[in-house]
């Protein structure tokens, strides 16, 4: 039996962009064929909902409570709800996946961190750093900014992303050798396209979750048509248009 599990999603809790409340999104993602989601709002320093003129901790309780409506939404079921974080620099984002509200609470400094400093803080406090669709382009972007050096994978395919834009992750991760992830970047009901990680075992929390993907466990999977008859998640690697591309990037590309 297989598991597939979301791995970056948001609410309207905390996040800006997101349209659904944490606690509405069981139900409709277990009709979908997922196992579990991971909650990834959007951090202060990226599209948040949560007012900058907040205490430190309210604003950590704000931008908590998606995860925790979801979860709360979830008890007593098998399905699994997780905590990450979509952390922005500048217009590269990464999905933090081990840490928590505590770790948050204790660390108001990550928001004066360079991408190094911040890497390593969410290692100390035990979680990774996967850098969210690498390639992505769009109007409010200047540029693309790629660090090998400070992430722990990269996510090659991004639902919400051109299939070459995909591709390019999908190079950029193969030539170097990193783990992979996928997911939908789902923010409202009905999107074109789905994605996620495929396990062969049951993931019951996000420090499984972690130590699975850095032991290279689970395989980055994609819905491509939800509106298809016999819709069901495929592995990325069986779509060619998703693996190699001859399209460039048209913003230019900063190396850290």
């Amino acid at each position: 039996m297989n598991y597939v599990y979301e791995t970056h999603l948001h609410t309207v809790e905390a996040s800006a962009c997101g349209k659904v409340p944490g606690k509405d999104y069981i139900t409709y993602m277990q009709d979908l064929g997922y196992a579990g989601i991971i909650v990834t709002d959007h951090f202060f320093n990226g599209n948040s909902r949560v007012p900058k003129d907040l205490p430190w901790e309210d604003r950590v309780e704000q931008y908590c409570s998606g995860f925790a409506h979801a979860y709360a939404a979830a008890a007593g079921t098998d399905f699994t709800v997780m905590f990450g974080i979509e952390y922005n620099f500048d217009g590269d984002e990464f999905l933090l996946y081990g840490v928590d509200k505590k770790w948050l609470l204790s660390n108001p400094h990550i928001m004066d961190q360079t991408r190094a400093e911040v890497y390593a803080t969410v290692h100390e406090g035990g979680g990774i750093m996967i850098q969210a669709h690498p390639y992505r382009e769009r109007d409010y972007l200047s540029a693309i900014h790629l660090t090998p050096d400070v992430c722990d994978g990269a996510e090659v395919y991004n639902a919400a992303n051109p299939d070459y834009q995909n591709a390019l992750a999908f190079e950029y991760a193969a030539e170097r050798d990193f783990r992979m992830s996928a997911g939908s970047d789902i923010h409202y009901f009905n999107p074109k396209a789905l994605g996620g990680m495929m396990f062969d075992h049951p993931i019951t929390s996000i420090r499984e979750f972690k130590n699975a993907f850095l032991n290279r466990e689970g395989i980055p999977v994609c819905m491509r048509d939800l509106t298809a008859e016999d819709r069901h998640f495929v592995p990325v690697s069986e779509y060619p248009e998703l693996l190699k591309t001859e399209e460039k990037p048209t913003l230019p590309v900063i190396w850290h």
